[in-house]
């Protein structure tokens, strides 16, 4: 049995939750809230494993259901968190997870009338997973693939070609005697990479890794006119080769920092 809490000011809102929650067997409401701070209060009294809220409460009617999301993190890391809001708002949903998804959703309220999909997104959440809205995953998406190719906008054309040799697994020396420049060249050509894509030596993934990963979505997304030319002469094997082939050359990368 899930318990639940929920808080949500809107009377007609808050009785078709209640519905669909009473219709599942393995869902318990056992509890309803108007506002954040009798929320907080029914989530020490009642201790549910899931809290359903809007993302306006009052008296503030601002983010209020993220905030709470974001505390109950902290607070309580094993209540999952579900967020209703009325628009696909990509603030609010990067808002969300700026702490971690896991146990994290998003759903738009044209979405509760749909009794399976609300229970359902319960369920996930419950389970530690994340569920948002496909119109704000979209979302997402676009924003993500934008971010990629403004990255890669930063690269010279030559630093671009050293990033296409990077993605294909090779040491910098092989760079550099493919590209007839020397290693020392090279070097400083990976380092201003690493600097313009934003990635810290501190990360814990490789930044080889990341960089081919980010150079992999930029070409795959890009029509080839719209790459500079060692894309455009197909210098870049990871793309050429089949999927594994690209896994393996990917995942060749770690050890080279």
């Amino acid at each position: 049995m899930i318990r639940i809490a929920v808080a949500e000011d809107d009377l007609l809102i808050r009785e078709g939750i209640q519905r669909v929650l009473q219709s599942e067997g393995d869902l318990e409401l056992v509890a309803v809230a108007a506002d954040a701070p009798e929320l907080l209060e029914a989530v020490e009294r009642h201790a549910p494993e899931i809290v359903l809220t809007d993302l306006k409460l009052p008296p503030g009617y601002a983010t209020e259901g993220v905030e709470l999301a974001h505390g109950l993190r902290s607070s309580h890391p094993e209540i999952g968190v579900i967020v209703i809001s009325q628009y696909a708002e990509l603030h609010e949903a990067l808002s969300l997870i700026d702490h971690g998804m896991a146990g994290r959703g998003l759903l738009l309220e044209d979405q509760l009338a749909q009794k399976d999909h609300l229970a359902g997104s319960i369920r996930q959440v419950a389970g530690g997973e994340p569920v948002f809205d496909p119109r704000l995953v979209e979302l997402l998406v676009k924003r993500s693939e934008r971010a990629t190719h403004s990255l890669l906008s930063r690269l010279t054309r030559r630093e671009y070609d050293v990033l296409s040799e990077i993605a294909t697994g090779k040491s910098n020396a092989a760079i550099a005697r493919t590209l007839v420049i020397t290693k020392h060249a090279v070097e400083a050509h990976v380092s201003a990479i690493f600097a313009k894509l934003d990635l810290p030596s501190t990360q814990t993934v490789s930044r080889r890794v990341t960089a081919t990963l980010l150079f992999l979505a930029d070409t795959s997304a890009r029509p080839s006119s719209a790459r500079p030319s060692a894309a455009a002469n197909g210098k870049s094997a990871c793309r050429r080769q089949q999927p594994s082939t690209t896994t393996n050359n990917c995942s060749s990368l770690r050890n080279q920092r």
